[in-house]
């Protein structure tokens, strides 16, 4: 027999049954906080427990600000239609009312035979609208170029595109007028569309988000597919675009439709924006402030519509936007 065969085994002795580990402890040496199917952990029952749980929805101070919010955004709305629904003695009188009149339609009528509000009205849509789509379109070239695309001198330009936000509006007016009149364009409508096809905020707003939208993976996948670069533009950037495309036009809109500065100086009285065709309301001497808000009032009409239609589409493609895969 071998060495191994003839060296006896070791007796181990027996001092009792084995007992169990402490409440404390477990067979590998680490201490809870309690034994038994029962017992939790305390930072989940802090969890449960805790006023700040994300189980738990927002409380009543949410919803007070929220609603402090709302009603301080409605207020100067109310105010115009509530000086629009009464007569031109309303701001002279004793006491103030608080609930509106029955005259808003009448002053709704002349607002409409004073000034030409009809043609202003189209002509804030077509302005708005085409420079909205025009921004959003430009904006996102650009913000995919400066994003995505690696060339010499792309973060010098960024930088410069950026840095024209800082300067004033007010002074390019007189080059800018200049311009107009040698092209001839001075009370026309493009006067006011051209100078605002592309914004230097749509630029920055476009490369920031698609930075963190679209990976690098993705683009080189569709240029292993053989995509262009104009394809891959239209087939990953644009579509990945959508959410902060929507904010961006909704925003445009609404810019260019209240613009007055620009369209005040160059557009003439025949041919006017929105803005532009109630500042005719004020007479020299004497201005009917029942009429003014009247008209404020009906110009407003047309954004809340756009709010209301869009305003679950915009959210949605927020949200879509904003989940990681």
């Amino acid at each position: 027999m071998s060495a191994l065969e003839e060296r006896p085994l070791p007796i181990i002795p027996r001092t009792g049954p084995a007992t169990a580990p402490k409440n404390d402890e477990d067979p590998f040496g680490r201490r809870g906080s309690g034994s038994g199917a029962g017992s939790r952990p305390e930072g989940h029952r802090r969890r449960r427990g805790g006023s700040g749980g994300p189980g738990r929805g927002p409380g009543w101070i949410v919803y007070g600000c929220l609603a402090a919010v709302i009603l301080g955004s409605m207020f100067p709305l109310w105010w115009s239609y509530l000086i629009g629904s009464h007569d031109s003695t309303i701001l002279s009188r004793d006491s103030f009312p608080l609930l509106p009149g029955g005259n808003f339609l009448d002053n709704a009528a002349s607002v409409i035979n004073t000034v030409p509000f009809w043609r202003a009205t189209m002509n804030s849509i077509i302005v708005s609208t085409v420079t909205a789509v025009s921004v959003v379109f430009f904006s996102t070239l650009a913000g995919y170029a400066f994003a995505k695309l690696r060339f010499r001198g792309a973060a010098p330009l960024l930088v410069f595109v950026i840095a024209t936000m800082a300067i004033p509006t007010q002074l390019g007016v007189v080059p800018l007028y200049q311009v107009m009149a040698r092209l001839g364009w001075i009370g026309e409508l493009q006067a006011v569309i051209v100078p605002g096809l592309v914004t230097a905020f749509g630029v920055f707003w476009m490369t920031q988000y698609l930075r963190q939208a679209i990976p690098d993976e993705l683009i080189e996948a569709a240029t292993v597919d053989g995509c262009s670069m104009i394809r891959t533009f239209w087939h990953v950037a644009l579509p990945a675009a959508k959410p902060a495309a929507a904010m961006l036009f909704l925003f445009t809109f609404v810019l260019n439709w209240t613009n007055f500065f620009w369209p005040f100086i160059v557009l003439g009285p025949q041919n006017p924006t929105l803005p532009v065709a109630l500042q005719q309301l004020q007479a020299a001497h004497f201005v009917d402030y029942s009429l003014v808000l009247a008209g404020a009032t009906m110009a407003t009409i047309p954004l809340l519509i756009l709010f209301i239609f869009t305003g679950r589409q915009l959210v949605s493609g927020i949200m879509q936007g904003a989940v990681k895969q």
